[in-house]
């Protein structure tokens, strides 16, 4: 990888969705998979949630079995998913926040309020070689709680910046990208490495990625959704082609 070439990691978590709403086994998250690396994806996301909703223990057994491409198991901060991820030792492990009630992680976890906590919980997951992450909002006292943890990247949530565009509150919109952009070279000045993700879609991901300091994006469930309608080997060629467009243009 270049300096300037950006990753694409492609979340799978929705074909388990579709897949856990008749309880079979079709559609398969593993072969989601496959066709994503195939299609030039950097790496795989997957979230194993507590209540299980989506991606199984089982899926994330066969994920590390084939992939030959980076995993990122996204996972919320506790005693039971940190288990799970030492005996995978998958390459990246991204901590989110997690609420039962939620239909989807609703913003980035609290890490100033947690701090020694935290800290004291991805010890053991950097020591297993994992790099870990942490998912939170573009606000300079989380990046900083997450840069004095000892996490090595974080993830910037973009799910604010894609609601405020795609309900036509442009002046929100507007607001949100420039603190992801100013976040971004902040976090980029402490020597963490920069993702972003949530909500991103072909119409809000270009000015994300023309971001420098932005090395990865993980971008899931409007792929899922778009591949019912082109397929979803031509909808990950086609947000590929907008990031590297906005990021070589």
């Amino acid at each position: 990888m270049t300096q300037n070439e950006l990753r694409l990691g492609v979340n799978i978590d929705h074909v388990a969705t579709v897949r856990n709403a008749r309880g079979g086994a079709y559609p398969d998250p593993l072969r989601a998979a496959r066709l994503a690396e195939e299609a030039g994806a950097d790496g795989i996301t997957a979230h194993l949630r507590e209540d299980r909703r989506h991606i199984s223990d089982a899926d994330i057994d066969g994920l590390m079995d084939i992939l030959n491409i980076p995993l990122n198991f996204e996972m919320a901060a506790t005693d039971e998913m940190q288990a799970i991820a030492l005996r995978h030792k998958p390459h990246a492990v991204c901590i989110v926040p997690e609420k039962r009630e939620e239909r989807t992680t609703e913003g980035g976890l609290e890490v100033a309020r947690e701090e020694n906590r935290l800290a004291h919980f991805i010890a053991p997951l950097r020591d297993a070689g994992c790099r870990v992450s942490i998912f939170i909002a573009a606000d300079k006292r989380q990046i900083d709680a997450a840069h004095r943890i000892g996490a090595e990247v974080i993830e910037l949530h973009t799910g604010a910046y894609c609601d405020a565009f795609a309900e036509g509150r442009m002046d929100e919109h507007q607001k949100e990208l420039n603190a992801l952009r100013e976040m971004s070279a902040y976090a980029h000045s402490l020597g963490l490495e920069v993702h972003a993700g949530h909500g991103l879609t072909y119409d809000t991901v270009a000015p994300i990625a023309a971001f420098p300091e932005v090395k990865e994006l993980n971008i899931g469930h409007f792929l899922i959704g778009e591949s019912i309608f082109l397929g979803l080997q031509p909808a990950i060629a086609e947000m590929r082609r907008l990031m590297d467009a906005a990021r070589n243009g």
